[in-house]
């Protein structure tokens, strides 16, 4: 009995000692674009397609065309947004009206979403389903009342249902079991965040400043919406404001206004604080913060300021120059305020992603 115990123990020690080889394993990368950056540029009016740039997470290496390198086919104009799930990556392409999906590490096309969207913009994932927020045709004053949310299913690709909502749709997030939805208008204005119960599809609306657009979810699980405001050159010039919502009440918590003629036009954050800009000037504010900073985080000297991101302790901003050519990604050092790397990127650059 004793040795039948003996041998026991001996076994079962083995069987630990072999999961934790294979625990100490090294993983297999999952593809070439693994552990970096991706970078998406609109495209043209002129006819250049949008595209796709990879840069290494140490900055050593910069791909262009990497969608067109591995499928031998270009994306088309414009390519608007990305959207990821744990394995894929889904492109949207506005003017095509398709959505592209790949691998998200090897960009290898896995397939296609080309029926059920007119103008499609911004897609956020939940489950199995993805949901696009769609322009149609009423930001070109044909029709105020058709723009909507696509349902897709993501196992089949297919849309398999749609949510009518107000015009101009833009960003669209997720947090507690609700779908929200920022307005900014399309061609023209709105004011207005849709929120949407997942469960019922059933819509509500909250009225926020003129232009809302970027939208995130801070530490405190509040949503932040970034709203721009009208400028002067409209004739009917509205305050800016950053504010926040309660996303459990749809309740506006909080509002930080900008002063008459400061219009930002980019919103990100960490997990302690909100970046926004002006110009080519960059700002920094705490989450909780009850006013807004009286001075700028740094100055990026770009030419034409078009997207922005944060992760960890860097800062990314993308200047999309003359709009024809390829941009240039600038890389800040956070703490130091130094401009520590500059990088190509496609042309009209907008997004950024950390893969």
């Amino acid at each position: 009995m004793k040795i039948s115990k003996f041998l026991l123990s001996l076994f079962l020690l083995s069987i630990i000692c072999v999961s934790c080889d294979d625990d100490d394993e090294p993983q297999l990368p999952k593809g070439d674009y693994e552990n970096g950056i991706i970078v998406s540029g609109e495209g043209t009016f002129s006819g250049i397609s949008g595209s796709t740039y990879y840069v290494s997470n140490d900055y050593s290496t910069t791909e262009s065309l990497i969608y067109k390198k591995v499928n031998n086919e270009d994306l088309g104009i414009f390519v608007q947004s990305i959207a990821f799930d744990d394995s894929r990556a889904f492109i949207v392409v506005d003017n095509a009206n398709t959505i592209s999906v790949v691998d998200r590490y090897t960009f290898e096309k896995l397939g296609e979403i080309t029926t059920g969207l007119k103008k499609p913009r911004y897609m956020t994932i939940v489950g199995d389903k993805g949901y696009v927020t769609n322009w149609a045709e009423g930001v070109y004053g044909a029709d105020v009342d058709d723009d909507y949310i696509a349902v897709v299913d993501l196992n089949t690709y297919e849309v398999t249902s749609t949510i009518s909502v107000s015009i101009g749709v833009e960003r669209i997030i997720e947090a507690n079991g609700k779908l929200f939805v920022s307005h900014k208008g399309g061609n023209g204005t709105n004011n207005i965040v849709t929120v949407i119960n997942i469960a019922t599809e059933a819509t509500t609306e909250i009225t926020v400043n003129d232009l809302p657009d970027d939208l995130l979810i801070d530490n405190s699980g509040n949503l932040v919406v970034l709203c721009e405001g009208k400028a002067a050159w409209t004739g009917n010039e509205t305050l800016a404001s950053i504010v926040k919502i309660n996303t459990t009440s749809n309740a506006i918590s909080s509002k930080l206004e900008f002063d008459t003629g400061i219009h930002p036009s980019a919103l990100v954050g960490n997990s302690a604080n909100l970046y926004y800009n002006i110009g080519s000037k960059v700002y920094e504010v705490s989450q909780s913060a009850t006013t807004l900073p009286a001075s700028e985080l740094l100055e990026s000297s770009v030419t034409t300021f078009y997207g922005m991101a944060v992760n960890n302790s860097e800062l990314f901003v993308l200047d999309a120059k003359d709009y024809a050519s390829e941009a240039d990604m600038k890389v800040f050092d956070i703490s130091t305020k130094t401009n520590t790397q500059t990088l190509k990127a496609p042309i009209n650059a907008s997004k950024i992603y950390f893969n």
